[in-house]
């Protein structure tokens, strides 16, 4: 799926977010393994992460070739500074009409609007795409994520007490939420 559009930020810099292609492999995979060690908020740690440069080129390839998932990277001054995501739930029909949605950006980028054109990017493709519902988890301290998903018409549907376990934290909640797209 491809998407691109430039924003204007809290600070007056602009950001360009657009579909990954493969020839940002090596920038994603490093923003990857910056963004996963900056925060415990992830889903993995950098150590964990199973792709390397080539790989990630293959996984933007195919994201940018695909009907209904895309990988939107963000950059300010040519510097990849995070990337946010929509994937299928599943191709059954029983969940085709369900997709999750994921974001990570370098902490020195937090409060300049960029989580929030991410998501936006993310919400308008998974409606061009004709998903019903955008799903996501996200750990239950993390307040301002949690704020900016509200916001945008997020509602919780549940938690779970223990559903990702940290190496500095121990157990950490997540809440799930949804946003109806249709």
């Amino acid at each position: 799926m491809k998407y691109s559009k430039t924003v204007i930020l809290k600070n007056g810099m602009e950001c360009h977010l657009r579909s990954g292609a493969g020839s940002d492999g090596a920038a994603v995979y490093e923003n990857f393994q910056l963004t996963h060690g900056e925060t415990d908020y992830l889903l993995s740690y950098p150590d964990e992460n199973s792709f390397g440069p080539e790989k990630e080129a293959e996984f933007l390839t195919q994201k940018a070739e695909s009907p209904n998932e895309v990988e939107i990277v963000a950059f300010v001054d040519g510097k990849v500074v995070g990337t946010a995501g929509i994937d299928a739930v599943g191709s059954k029909y029983k969940v085709r009409h369900r997709a999750e949605f994921g974001i990570s950006l370098l902490k020195e980028y937090w409060g300049l609007g960029i989580g929030r054109a991410l998501m936006d990017a993310c919400i308008r493709c998974a409606r061009n795409a004709g998903y019903a519902q955008l799903e996501l988890d996200v750990v239950a301290d993390n307040a301002r994520a949690i704020s900016m998903y509200e916001k945008a018409g997020f509602v919780e549907y549940g938690r779970n007490p223990k559903g990702f376990h940290s190496r500095t934290k121990g157990y950490q909640e997540l809440v799930y939420m949804r946003l109806e797209l249709n």
